[in-house]
């Protein structure tokens, strides 16, 4: 079976149709998944979105589906690039891209696990410092526009609903 990129739009489509709760609830749920899915925080991306939306009483499952959709094989080198280099631009020299070579040759020469970690932490607060406030200001206007866009197609979901079942 080839995999094709309009059966899983229309899969996500319904996954987010399906989705039950009102349309503040499950648009601040897409938008709060919307801005940590963006963010350069891959491993954590659930471990953010589940207490967050839990304590802003947003839905967790749409939150967790648009991570899903902004962060994936394809956005990952972009979203990583444009993050530092967004990070870069308001904290320059922490971490040049001469930096982030010398980093991945070093990583990919073969070297032990240990010496890869002993590397990583070296540069690892100024990287974090770089990367999470280029992703953090890049991830901020498309939450800000996931918002009012999600609430107005669970709306029309909902409106939808409502007079398919009046006219039954």
């Amino acid at each position: 079976m080839a995999w094709s990129a309009r059966r899983s739009l229309r899969f996500l489509f319904l996954r987010f149709k399906r989705l039950q709760g009102s349309p503040h609830a499950l648009a601040l749920g897409v938008a709060i998944g919307t801005f940590i899915g963006i963010t350069p925080t891959i491993p954590l991306h659930t471990a953010l979105i589940v207490p967050i939306t839990l304590l802003s009483r947003s839905s967790t499952i749409a939150g967790v589906l648009a991570a899903g959709v902004v962060s994936n094989p394809l956005t990952f080198a972009p979203q990583y690039y444009f993050s530092w280099r967004v990070g870069d631009w308001l904290l320059p020299g922490r971490l040049s891209w001469e930096q982030i070579r010398e980093i991945l040759r070093q990583l990919t020469s073969g070297q032990s696990f240990g010496s890869s970690l002993e590397l990583l932490g070296r540069i690892g607060q100024d990287a974090a410092a770089v990367m999470l406030l280029g992703g953090v200001l890049l991830a901020l206007p498309f939450a800000i526009a996931a918002y009012p866009l999600s609430h107005r197609f669970f709306a029309m979901i909902r409106r939808k609903r409502r007079e398919k079942h009046i006219l039954n």
